[in-house]
């Protein structure tokens, strides 16, 4: 085991634990210190960020990198950088998630119970590329009040090393500790730290389903997180011709390697010479490739007129289409008979990430809401707005698709847990030898509260 790991483990833990006493409003002081330092330093990390590009294309030229990964490896494109910015500044805003009553109950004269929720401890959070997501990490960890190990992909090294930097030093304006989030680079020291479980509290793989995979199997510290992002669009026989090619259109092309990014469409059977092949002429002048089943193809071969990249752009499905994740203007195609097939169908090949019909029938909505076993369910709204900033949340460390603790996209709510803390008022304190048949029974009569009173 490398003794380095075990070192930053350590002052990870100790960060936590002597960050327990510091009032929650220093956390907020600790973000906008860090913002401060990413803003000054904006030059230098953009100017790594460029060395990373330049290298990273080298990797796809050679095919040892995914064209997907390398868009998403561009801290430069669109407004990343600005939303990343401005992400710190919503997380702060945010009420502190820490020292919240769910529960509380007196369960006999002066003997009070309350849950309430607190931080996790030490996050190890594991993902690929996207640089920014260091800094959107670091922000909701520290509002959470946990202390966090980052590592991102090597392919960004060079802007993670400077992003690290600008958060340790807007930490040390602070009294939290400037180890409270850390960075490491190699594949060793990840193997190394899921071996530590008595320092590590939370696992958290964001990137691939390999990658999750992995992780999943090597450690025994819980992991929150999705092994895919196999998202689909169900076209109901209420569908609107207007709506349908908006938001199939949105949800393949606006960001096709994101893991939210529409990777299956269902067409009901009876819009194949209706509805789908207006939707298919959109795709194709988006220049999306489509994988379709024999009764979906057979209707753009009908097509008239036909589009012209219909024989380059079009290719039948196999048996294993409907579970690939394509992070690319590539969308499978398959028709189906009902609603109720539909929803078979996507808790079967989906990976339980995000989901949409589109329809006009309100019970129908509904159905597919209930039925379909989702982190994320919607009627009528493109795939790509299953993320944690767009929710409201700031931002997110993540989009988990389990049933257990955090699911969906993974805020703030994904990064505390609770304990129950008691209190005796009484005099001589409170004995459960007391209680039972023909002695006390217990009161249990809820309390009001909003915190915990001592």
């Amino acid at each position: 085991m490398s003794s380095g790991a075990a070192d930053i483990a350590k002052l990870a833990k100790t960060a936590f634990q002597n960050s327990q006493l510091i009032p929650s409003s220093e956390r907020v002081t600790a973000l906008h210190s860090i913002r401060t330092e990413l803003h000054a330093r904006k030059d230098a990390i953009l100017e790594a960020n460029k060395e990373d590009l330049e290298a990273a294309q080298v990797e796809v030229k050679s095919g040892r990198l995914s064209q997907s990964l390398l868009s998403r490896l561009d801290l430069v494109q669109g407004d990343k950088w600005d939303s990343m910015l401005q992400g710190i500044l919503d997380v702060a805003a945010l009420p502190d998630p820490t020292g919240r009553v769910s529960y509380a109950t007196e369960l006999d004269d002066g003997l009070e119970l309350y849950r309430v929720s607190c931080s996790i401890g030490v996050l190890l959070v594991i993902f690929e590329a996207r640089p920014e997501v260091v800094v959107n990490i670091a922000a909701l960890a520290i509002k959470s009040g946990n202390a966090a190990i980052l590592k991102g992909g090597k392919e960004s090294n060079r802007t993670t090393r400077l992003l690290s930097q600008a958060i340790s030093a807007g930490l040390a304006k602070t009294s939290l500790p400037d180890t409270y989030i850390q960075t490491i680079e190699t594949r060793a020291e990840v193997s190394s730290l899921l071996a530590l479980d008595q320092y590590i509290d939370l696992v958290i793989p964001r990137g691939s389903k390999d990658l999750v995979r992995t992780i999943q199997q090597n450690t025994r510290i819980s992991v929150i997180g999705h092994a895919d992002g196999l998202c689909s669009i169900y076209l109901d026989e209420s569908a609107d011709l207007e709506k349908a090619k908006r938001i199939v259109f949105d949800s393949k092309t606006n960001y096709p390697s994101a893991c939210n990014a529409v990777e299956t469409l269902i067409v009901h059977e009876s819009l194949l010479t209706t509805i789908w092949p207006e939707v298919a002429n959109v795709l194709l002048a988006g220049n999306v490739q489509l994988i379709c089943d024999p009764p979906t193809l057979t209707a753009l071969t009908m097509m008239v007129p036909q589009p012209q990249n219909l024989n380059t752009h079009v290719k039948s499905s196999d048996a294993e289409t409907y579970d690939i994740e394509h992070i690319s203007l590539t969308l499978s195609v398959v028709a189906l008979p009902s609603l109720s097939s539909a929803t078979e169908f996507i808790n079967l090949h989906g990976s339980h990430h995000t989901d949409c019909i589109i329809t006009e029938s309100e019970p129908n909505a509904s159905a597919f809401c209930q039925g379909v076993d989702s982190s994320s369910t919607y009627v009528n709204a493109s795939t790509r707005f299953a993320d944690g900033f767009r929710y409201g949340f700031g931002t997110e460390v993540g989009i988990a698709t389990g049933r257990i603790h955090a699911r969906g996209p993974v805020g703030l709510e994904g990064l505390v847990t609770y304990k129950y803390k008691m209190r005796s008022k009484d005099k001589a304190g409170h004995i459960v030898g007391e209680f039972g048949l023909g002695k006390k029974e217990y009161s249990h009569k809820i309390i009001s509260a909003t915190s915990v009173p001592f």
